[in-house]
């Protein structure tokens, strides 16, 4: 029998949708249309099929989120990752939190940096320029007010371009939203 998890992991649990997902089998031309620009390379997972009952969001949404965390230049795919982490742990979202994390430690080939990040939160004994990075995630998911100015140049101080933090600011934002349209249709479950 599985269960609802609620503490943070690296290995990406099974998320369980409250909505019944689309059957491909039954999908409407338009349905089939917005899937093809899903982030998956590998199959449509059961969160984008439940996405998919509404196409014209489905539509926006993918490329959005595409556009977002792997568009080139900027802030590298590793600290957008990490960014998301940020924003998923303010939220307590245990399936994106997961998500991310592992694709940060595959990315960076180090399970060093999200393990004290779960352990100790903003407090994780970690490099500065991450430090900086999960800071600003961390009060921008909580309330974009407290996003400063001497965040900003705390980002500034840590090697950051302005590229960099606008795709920081971005796809933290991206998660802000996501983590709780994911919270509403579903939840992340394990043995």
């Amino acid at each position: 029998m599985s269960k609802t998890l609620h503490d943070f992991t690296t290995e990406i649990p099974q998320w369980k949708p409250y909505v019944a997902p689309l059957n491909l089998a039954e999908a409407s031309s338009e349905q089939l249309d917005a899937l093809k620009v899903t982030p998956s390379n590998t199959k449509v997972s059961d969160y984008v099929l439940v996405l998919a009952h509404d196409v014209e969001t489905l539509k926006h949404r993918s490329p959005l989120f595409n556009g977002v965390m792997y568009n080139r230049g900027g802030l590298s795919r590793a600290d957008r990752e990490l960014g998301a982490v940020g924003a998923s742990m303010v939220n307590r979202c245990i399936y994106c939190a997961a998500v991310h994390a592992s694709r940060y430690n595959q990315l960076t080939k180090d399970t060093e940096v999200i393990a004290a990040v779960f352990a100790d939160g903003v407090d994780a004994e970690i490099e500065p320029r991450l430090k900086a990075i999960l800071n600003f995630a961390v009060k921008l998911s909580k309330c974009p007010s407290e996003a400063t100015a001497d965040d900003m140049a705390a980002l500034v101080g840590a090697g950051l371009s302005k590229e960099e933090i606008v795709d920081l600011i971005l796809s933290t934002s991206l998660f802000g939203w996501a983590n709780r349209l994911m919270h509403t249709l579903g939840e992340p479950v394990g043995e």
